[in-house]
Parts: C-alpha cells; structure tokens; sequence
C-alpha cells in the first residue's frame, strides 16, 4: 500500500511531534484534536521547533515552509477517512482509546493500519475492539520526538507480520530506529522506567533525599542525562501515574503501586514541566 497521508490524532505534547517529523519526512498530516486552541497551540509548537532546526541548519527555510505546508489540522474526524496510515496520541486511558479505534474501524479503509502511540495500554484489547485486529499495532514514539531515535513497535496477539514490515518501514523512513516489541504492561521502555521514576518519589516521601538530591545522585553516579525526578516532570506526572496503574492491574503486582506522592501530586494539580510546577517549579 502506498503511503501518503497520515492521521494523527492529538496535538498534544506527543501528537505534534509526531506530526512534524512525518512532515518534515514528506508525508501529508491531517492532524486532529478536539478543539482548535490545541491543535493552534500544537501548530505554534511545531513551527517553533521547526525554525529551531533551521536556525541550526537542519533545515533550510524552504524545507521547512514546506513541510508545515503538508499539515492540515482539523477538530473534524471525519477528514481522518481519507488517510493512508493513522497514529493516535490521545490521552492514556483506556476508555479514551478504545471509542477512538471503533470509530476508526468503521470510517477508514479496510486495508488501512491503525496504530498507536500508547505508551502502556494493551495493543490486543484495542484490536479487539476493531473488525481488523491484524491491522492494529503499537508505534510508540519518545520525547521529544523530532529528537529521540527509537519507536517501540508493538505487536498485539494478532498483529499480522505484513503491518509489523510496514510500520518498521515506515519509522525507518523517519530516520527513526524501530525495535519490535512484544504486548505487555508498559512494554520495555516504561516496565524498567516507571517503576524506576516511582521508586524515586518514595526516596523523596519517606525523607531519604530531596528531589535535587536524588537527581544528582543518578546523573553524576550513573550518567544520566537528567534525575528520575526531572524526567518525571518532563514526561508529566499525570502521564506516569495513569502508566503505573496500568502496570499495577496489568501486571497484578504490588511492586507496581503508585507512591502516594505522586497520586497527591497530580491531584493538585502538580503535573510538571506542563502545569508550571511538579517535583520543581518552572
């Protein structure tokens, strides 16, 4: 199948990425979200990044007026009909997800794929809310995504080998690195990594060390670009949260419990870098 045109669904802080580097990479976007302050807010966003790239010369000036140029954004999702390849980026809930994939099932193409950027959910339970359960995977993307070079693709119970050479194709021709990933709770990325992050905010809770303390002990004794708690913030402690509790049921292992900061935190509405203020204020 040939490739054109790419629904992306969400302008958030994953959406938006993901739309500019398919742009940049010479597709057409159709990017949707529920209203049109996120999908302005997406496009600044993506514009800003882009002239960043120019100004470092990644880019030249042409290149990038030509790569906003492919983006359409639209709170219609009816236009996703029309696309070639669709990549969702809603919110990590499960509820969220599952109505999106229904409704896709029933608008686009048969032959189409339908992937997602979930970083945790079940890529079987959304096939199985779809009439071509073959054709649905995981194509989870880092942040930030003009940036980070791996795509975790997932494959669900009956992810065909046909979609899985499709997508692998389809990141390598992003300039991404695909690794195939098989479905479970948080995948790899985030199995190792949350439990890590949530470990950290016991150490701060229980008064081992502050949050500067704690990530300054993991970026000068174990090089890490940035502390857990940093990170943390970074990603949005909503977002770690709801991956912890997808984990937890998942997994059905208390190691996996949300510390109780974290779960006070986000109901403060302390999310991190996105809020203005989480482990740090910014």
């Amino acid at each position: 199948m040939d490739i054109r045109t790419i629904g992306v669904i969400g302008a958030g802080t994953m959406g938006n990425g993901i739309a500019h580097v398919f742009a940049k990479g010479g597709y057409n976007v159709a990017l949707v979200d529920v209203e049109q302050r996120f999908l302005d807010r997406g496009l600044d966003i993506i514009r800003k990044n882009m002239e960043r790239e120019v100004s470092k010369a990644k880019l030249t000036t042409e290149q990038c007026d030509q790569a906003l140029a492919r983006i359409t954004a639209t709170t219609d999702r009816k236009q996703l009909a029309n696309c070639d390849f669709i990549i969702e980026a809603a919110s990590e809930r499960f509820e969220i997800k599952s109505e999106l994939f229904r409704d896709l099932d029933g608008m686009c193409r048969p032959e189409v794929i339908l992937s997602s950027n979930t970083s945790s959910i079940s890529i079987t339970k959304l096939a199985a809310v779809t009439q071509r359960p073959a054709k649905v995977i995981g194509m989870h993307f880092f942040n930030p995504v003009p940036v980070m070079k791996l795509v975790e693709v997932i494959r669900g119970l009956a992810t065909s080998n046909e979609t899985y050479a499709t997508v692998k194709s389809l990141a390598e021709k992003l300039e991404k690195t695909p690794v195939e990933v098989n479905d479970a709770p948080g995948f790899v990325s985030n199995r190792v990594l949350m439990p890590l992050l949530n470990e950290a905010m016991y150490a701060v809770m229980e008064g081992v060390a502050t949050a500067q303390a704690v990530d300054e002990v993991f970026k000068l004794g174990m090089a890490h670009p940035m502390g857990p708690l940093t990170l943390a913030d970074f990603i949005g402690l909503d977002v770690c949260l709801d991956i912890m509790r997808v984990m937890q049921s998942g997994l059905g292992d208390p190691k996996y419990r949300p510390c109780p900061l974290l779960i006070k935190m986000v109901d403060a509405g302390w999310l991190g870098r996105k809020s203005g203020r989480g482990f740090y204020q910014y």
